[in-house]
C-alpha cells in the first residue's frame, strides 16, 4: 500500500469515528453533514483551480461534500466548519486572484460567516508539508499548524479530534502538549463546538463542558 493510500484509509477511519460520535451525541451537527462529492465534481474543482487536491481531501469530500451552515457547524477544532467545493473554488480564488497569495494552499475550513481566517491543506507537490493542516488569515498570512512542524497530517489531525471527543478532553497537539483553546463542548441544542471554556463569554448557560467519555 503506498504512503497515501494508507493515508486515505487512515483519514477514513478517522471520520467514521467522528461522525458516530455526532450520530450518538450532536445530532444537530451530524444534520448539517452535506451528501458526499462524486469524482466528477473533484474533477471539475481541480480543472477550476489548477490545483489537484491531495488523496486525503479528495477522500473526505468524497464522504461529505462540506457542512452546512447553522446551529452545531462548527465540527471542528477552533469552531470551523469544512466549505463545500464550491465554497472552496470561492475562498481559493479570492485568495489567488484578489489576495494575490501563493497557489496551492487550499483554505477548506473556516467559521460559519468568518472570511478573514481558517485551515488549509497544503496541496504543493514536493512540498514536506504537503497534505498537512495549515492556518491562514488574511493579516497573518499562511502557516503550517503547528507552527513549529510542517503542519499536521490531515489523517493524523482527524484521528486526534475522534480521540478527542470520545474521550471528552481538550485537544492535544502532536508534541502532546493539551490545547486547552480547543474544548469540545455540547449546545443546549445537541450541537458540536470547540471552544476555550475558561473565556465566560464563549461558555454561555445550557453549554456543556465535556470531562469525559458520554
Amino acid at each position: 500500500m503506498s504512503a497515501e493510500a494508507d493515508d486515505v484509509e487512515r483519514l477514513i477511519a478517522a471520520w467514521d469515528r467522528v461522525e458516530a460520535w455526532l450520530q450518538a451525541h450532536a445530532p444537530a451537527s451530524a444534520a448539517l453533514l452535506r451528501p458526499p462529492a462524486g469524482d466528477a465534481d473533484i474533477t471539475a474543482v481541480e480543472a477550476a483551480m489548477g490545483v489537484e487536491l491531495p488523496g486525503v481531501l479528495a477522500a473526505w469530500y468524497r464522504i461529505h461534500d462540506g457542512i452546512d451552515e447553522g446551529h452545531g457547524s462548527g465540527i471542528l477544532p477552533s469552531d470551523k466548519t469544512m466549505l463545500s467545493l464550491d465554497q472552496l473554488v470561492d475562498e481559493y480564488r479570492t485568495r489567488t486572484q484578489d489576495w494575490e497569495r501563493e497557489t496551492g494552499i487550499l483554505p477548506f475550513a473556516r467559521k460559519a460567516g468568518d472570511i478573514w481566517s481558517g485551515w488549509y491543506v497544503d496541496a504543493r507537490e514536493g512540498e514536506s508539508s504537503y497534505g498537512n493542516l495549515g492556518h491562514w488569515s488574511v493579516d497573518g498570512g499562511d502557516e503550517p499548524f503547528p507552527s513549529d512542524a510542517n503542519g499536521w497530517p490531515l489523517a493524523d489531525w482527524l484521528a486526534e479530534m475522534a480521540t478527542a471527543l470520545e474521550e471528552g478532553r481538550c485537544l492535544q497537539l502532536p508534541n502532546g502538549a493539551d490545547d486547552r483553546n480547543d474544548w469540545p463542548v455540547l449546545t443546549g441544542s445537541r450541537g458540536l463546538a470547540w471552544i476555550d471554556p475558561r473565556d465566560p463569554r464563549l461558555f454561555p448557560d445550557g453549554m456543556i463542558k465535556l470531562d469525559g467519555p458520554l
